[in-house]
């Protein structure tokens, strides 16, 4: 089963960000690949305002599936 995080991907932060006013549960979109293990990920409100914009490790993120997955 592939785990790797993508552009445009689903994500939701696994531990606070308070210099960012983010915590964790908040979900965001990935934006752009700026380094291996790095993603700048969007947060966005209902109506599809952006509140925040940030670099973000894999390790800081949970990858969110709206489809099945089927495990190996």
């Amino acid at each position: 089963m592939n785990m790797t995080i993508n552009l445009l991907d689903v994500v939701a932060l696994t531990q606070d960000d308070p210099a960012h006013k983010l915590y964790r549960g908040q979900v965001g979109t990935v934006v752009e690949l700026l380094a291996p293990g790095v993603f700048l990920v969007e947060f966005a409100d209902g109506e599809g305002r952006a509140y925040a914009i940030t670099p973000l490790e894999a390790s800081q993120l949970l990858l969110l599936h709206y489809e099945p997955v089927i495990a190996a």
